[in-house]
């Protein structure tokens, strides 16, 4: 579930891939770049602030949003990520 700060309705979604420090979510409608979202993941029964980083992308399933946390949140989504070797 997305909720887009100053809106009082919430948007059903899923993701389409996750990562240790956003997401990329499809949603019934596009949000543009820079707006402000609460993030629920029903399973973890937890909350994340995100900020929406580029503008979506239309799909057949809907509109591809990225999004990144704006605080650390790397145990969000119930998943390890192994630390990138750069």
């Amino acid at each position: 579930m997305v909720q887009v700060f100053g809106k009082a309705n919430t948007l059903e979604g899923y993701t389409h891939t996750v990562s240790a420090g956003g997401a990329m979510l499809i949603i019934s409608e596009p949000l543009p770049e820079g707006t402000l979202v609460i993030i629920e993941n029903p399973k973890a029964q937890s909350k994340v602030e995100a900020r929406v980083v580029r503008p979506p992308q239309m799909s057949h399933d809907g509109s591809l949003v990225p999004v990144e946390f704006t605080s650390p949140a790397p145990n969000f989504w119930g998943i390890f990520f192994p630390p990138s070797i750069n």
